[in-house]
């Protein structure tokens, strides 16, 4: 069984569309054209943005989550241009939420990216409001890593897993929580702006929900996970709204690779910008392959899939 992942902010770095944008087939599928249209729905030079943007500039989250977007759902077209199918399990970490709407079929790939741009101008207001910040607690023990964070007054944004935590709140706190961490346990900041999935994010939430109350939403056409506890979504109405609630709410990713584990799963593919979460399957999904999909292992795509085939 295929489950098909999409990452979210943070996996950004310069130049990550570069050698996609080089791709094209027999049926004249051609990765510049998707993504000039894609630009045209963000109102973003996306090709611009993924080629010659330094860190800085993809850190600004209007900026890296529709590029984000963008990138995941080409290299999954890409990857079906090569003979990948619907997957029997979708799933999307943070803004990569959005770009699992499409894969599953709930939004259309123009819808995806708009949505994704509007939600990154969102929040990068309301990130600008208040310094803040987010960062990886990696290690020690999880009971004792959430009572330094609540001793700090810092949320657990993310449950990535059972090795890793991100926090999130203000600069200063998690500058103190840094200074004060639990034995065995170390942090790592992220380069994002803001501290997302926290009430930090309360301002954004009315753009979002306006521009998903004006979504053409189709059912997914396969088991579609949520963030927020890890439950197959079934309504795409439901699917969509999600990405309205889970704006100011932890990503429970750790929820979401046990449902995979629960579907049987058998074969994982991250798409692009790939890695983070190839990476925590690997530590988390025993016995589950995976592939962080990049330009240089699409071939290997046919191999893949036929594993997945005879599993």
């Amino acid at each position: 069984m295929l489950a098909v992942l999409c990452p979210g902010q943070g996996s950004q770095r310069p130049g990550m569309l570069t050698q996609w944008l080089e791709f094209a087939d027999e049926s004249d599928f051609t990765a510049a054209s998707h993504i000039e249209a894609w630009s045209q729905a963000a109102d973003l030079d996306l090709v611009e943005l993924g080629s010659h943007a330094d860190d800085e500039t993809l850190r600004d989250t209007k900026n890296a989550q529709p590029l984000i977007v963008a990138l995941s759902i080409l290299s999954w077209r890409i990857a079906q241009a090569r003979g990948a199918r619907i997957p029997q399990v979708v799933a999307g970490h943070s803004v990569g939420e959005i770009a699992a709407l499409a894969i599953a079929g709930v939004i259309s790939d123009g819808d995806a990216v708009r949505l994704a741009a509007i939600r990154g101008r969102a929040m990068a207001q309301a990130a600008a409001e208040n310094e803040t910040t987010m960062a990886a607690i990696v290690g020690g023990k999880r009971p004792e890593v959430l009572a330094a964070l609540d001793a700090h007054d810092v949320t657990p944004a993310n449950i990535n897993g059972s090795t890793q935590v991100v926090a999130a709140g203000s600069t200063e706190a998690i500058t103190a929580l840094g200074e004060n961490l639990p034995r065995g346990a170390r942090l790592i900041p992220l380069s994002v702006a803001g501290a997302f999935h926290t009430h930090y994010m309360a301002d954004a939430v009315p753009a979002v929900r306006n521009a998903v109350e004006n979504l053409v939403v189709s059912n997914p056409n396969c088991t579609l996970l949520s963030n927020h506890d890890g439950a197959a979504l079934h309504a795409g109405s439901q699917a969509v709204w999600r990405i309205v609630q889970q704006m100011t709410s932890p990503v429970r990713w750790d929820l979401c690779q046990e449902q995979l584990i629960s579907e049987g799963v058998t074969h994982a593919i991250e798409l692009a910008p790939a890695g983070v979460l190839a990476g925590l399957a690997r530590r988390d999904l025993k016995g589950v392959a995976t592939l962080a999909l990049a330009p240089d292992n699409v071939a290997d795509l046919p191999g893949f899939l036929g594993q997945e085939d005879n599993a």
